[in-house]
């Protein structure tokens, strides 16, 4: 895995831990064509982060600030190096927390939120979708939230006020961009 554009293209990424299942270069960049003109200066989150693929490639490409939220150890650690290998720590904040836990805390407002999460987590995604209508969506700007789940996997309930954008199907990946109605 790389970092696909921007300030850190090209940059090899650390060693992907055990039980992560990162998204493909191919489905990131699909994701960041169409984020594009909505990245440069937001806020992102990157929830259940993995490796923070997701989320250190928004900082690559413009994003002002990223948080990557997850629970083990292997994953933060990853996320940590990765951010160090592409010099973007300075931007970055690493929670080591289960998602509903962070989404109950203090709300911060972001323009993106990333979630690819385990694809054996469903009724999760339910209280994740609800939780980030409690003030993590950024009020002023644009935002989006991007959902990665299996083509034929469970897809959480989805709030009145969002809208299904955008669907995108790279093999055993289906990325749905949500944006407020």
């Amino acid at each position: 895995m790389r970092v696909i554009a921007g300030s850190a293209k090209g940059t090899k990424l650390a060693k992907v831990p055990d039980g992560t299942r990162p998204m493909t270069d191919r489905a990131r960049e699909g994701l960041f064509s169409s984020l594009a003109p909505d990245l440069p200066g937001a806020r992102v989150l990157d929830l259940y982060a993995g490796t923070g693929a997701v989320g250190v490639e928004a900082l690559s490409r413009g994003a002002a600030a990223a948080v990557f939220v997850d629970r083990a150890t292997g994953p933060a650690k990853a996320i940590a190096e990765n951010l160090r290998r592409t010099k973007l720590e300075d931007r970055a904040r690493v929670v080591r927390a289960e998602v509903l836990t962070f989404l109950r805390g203090e709300a911060e407002p972001f323009g993106a939120v990333f979630l690819d999460a385990p694809y054996d987590l469903a009724e999760e995604l339910d209280q994740v979708f609800d939780l980030l209508r409690g003030g993590w969506l950024a009020p002023d700007r644009a935002w989006t939230v991007m959902l990665s789940r299996a083509p034929k996997g469970y897809t959480p309930v989805t709030p009145l006020e969002w809208v299904a954008q955008k669907r995108l199907n790279y093999g055993d990946t289906l990325i749905t961009l949500y944006r407020e109605v």
